[in-house]
């Protein structure tokens, strides 16, 4: 079984910056890729960004120059840099496990506001 625990999140002004992490528990050698999604009341959760056991990384196009996708595997870690933040990047983030059996595990999410 694989748990995630988010932190990081919070409010920031344009401009500024934050970095969310995602510590990975249980059966880590089953995930085959983690990610960010985010969601706001009453939309889909989008991808954000994922990056593969391999190394791998993908974004959206909304972020791309803006946020960074990392990994400290000796930590089961996952961050995500957030740099530049818009008020449009305001949002429920969540981690995200994909499975080689193809689940999908979430973390409980984190307000991420960006307001002056």
């Amino acid at each position: 079984q694989v748990q995630l625990v988010e932190s990081g999140g919070g409010l920031v002004q344009p401009g500024g910056s934050l970095r969310l992490s995602c510590a990975a528990s249980g059966s880590i050698f089953s995930i085959y890729a983690m990610g960010w999604y985010r969601q706001a009341p009453g939309k889909q959760r989008d991808l954000v960004a994922s990056i593969t056991s391999g190394g791998s990384t993908n974004y959206a196009d909304s972020v791309k120059g803006r946020f960074t996708i990392s990994r400290d595997n000796a930590r089961n870690t996952v961050y995500l840099q957030m740099n530049s933040l818009e008020p449009d990047d305001t949002d429920v983030y969540y981690c995200n496990a994909l499975l080689h059996n193809r689940a999908n595990v979430w973390g409980q999410g984190t307000q991420v506001t960006v307001s002056s």
